[in-house]
């Protein structure tokens, strides 16, 4: 099995939690496509390895999870009491802010924001379903700016995540809006590239932590 040419890193340790930089290419936990199909590593296998006081929590510890080419950061608790609280919150969306930046097609409005409500067509279905009403349970939240412009890469904007955070709701939401990711194939993306969405910034217990801009998220 051959590894993926990143590696995770720590970008912050409380005694709480560890806030971890994900690569692209990374799975968040095993699934249906794991590694011994794909090649690839999986983020919950990397914790228990590195950390093995994290291999007895669900998930190795880990409290959210992001797509496979998403990178950037994700927050991993460090005991159970902690596993507890944080998925509250990270369930509940309250207490946590989540910034991302996206490469996505042009023309996007300078500034925005929007609720969409999103559900899955099929059972295991890989596309989210998303429309302008729904159930109250369903809805999620986007608010952005766009950061710059790119006639070739596309806009670079920034995505506030706002909420409880729903399967693919920056990925279905801004296609859904006409603007697919860049390289994000699944909704209709340019397929030059992997999807382009790295979770660039959270604020946690009165923390900011920033995972470093990709190659393509820098120079607007």
């Amino acid at each position: 099995m051959s590894a993926p040419p990143e590696s995770p890193t720590v970008l912050r340790a409380t005694s709480n939690w560890l806030v971890i930089d994900k690569p692209p290419g990374w799975h968040s936990v095993h699934g249906a496509t794991g590694p011994d199909r794909e090649g690839l590593g999986v983020l919950a296998t990397w914790l228990a390895h590195k950390h093995p006081e994290l291999a007895t929590l669900p998930d190795s510890g880990l409290v959210h999870r992001l797509d496979r080419d998403t990178s950037g950061c994700i927050v991993v608790a460090r005991t159970a009491a902690a596993h507890a609280e944080l998925a509250h919150k990270f369930r509940a969306g309250c207490d946590v802010r989540k910034i991302y930046v996206a490469r996505m097609a042009t023309g996007i409005a300078e500034d925005g924001s929007v609720t969409l409500y999103f559900n899955s067509r099929y059972r295991r279905s890989a596309r989210m379903t998303v429309a302008r009403t729904g159930e109250a349970r369903h809805a999620g939240r986007l608010r952005w700016h766009v950061r710059g412009r790119d006639a070739r890469r596309g806009d670079l904007v920034e995505i506030e995540l706002i909420g409880a955070g729903k399967r693919h709701e920056i990925r279905a939401g801004f296609a859904h809006l006409g603007h697919p990711l860049i390289g994000d194939v699944l909704y209709g993306g340019r397929a030059d590239t992997h999807a382009q969405l790295h979770a660039w910034r959270i604020e946690l217990d009165g923390e900011v932590i920033e995972a470093p801009l990709p190659a393509w998220a820098r120079d607007g």
